[in-house]
């Protein structure tokens, strides 16, 4: 486990668990993260040349929160460096590593859209969600 940076050990004495940390924090647990994250990984840049890939998983971390609240590219960068709520979601701990760019968050969109991963991705979480008898609308 990697050791807390000053980014993310805040020094608040006065703290409230806000909505959207407590409806990250339900969906942390309920979203079937390896499942989705194979379902990707067929179509997902490999390492090479130029700049390693951001993993999958924290790709996807970024990409839900995106859709549930409604943000643009550019919106979810700027989200992810205004809430601590959603970047511990992501896995982003700013002492260590930037927020990744809204050209980023626009090609891992496009990926999905070109590949129709959306709706596999939507089916997946689905049929998890029935095996433990949950059910979600569209």
């Amino acid at each position: 486990m990697r050791q807390v940076t000053l980014a993310t050990a805040g020094f608040e004495r006065y703290a409230k668990t806000t909505r959207r940390a407590t409806f990250l924090s339900e969906m942390d647990q309920v979203v079937p993260w390896p499942a989705l994250c194979a379902l990707i990984e067929p179509y997902y840049p490999k390492p090479g040349n130029g700049r390693p890939p951001i993993g999958v998983e924290r790709m996807l971390r970024i990409y839900f929160p995106q859709q549930w609240f409604d943000l643009s590219d550019p919106g979810v960068e700027e989200a992810l460096y205004d809430s601590l709520a959603m970047r511990r979601f992501a896995g982003i701990d700013l002492g260590r590593e930037p927020v990744p760019d809204e050209t980023t968050m626009c090609r891992f969109r496009h990926l999905l859209e070109g590949h129709d991963l959306g709706r596999r991705l939507f089916e997946a979480v689905q049929r998890h969600l029935a095996e433990k008898g949950l059910k979600c609308n569209s």
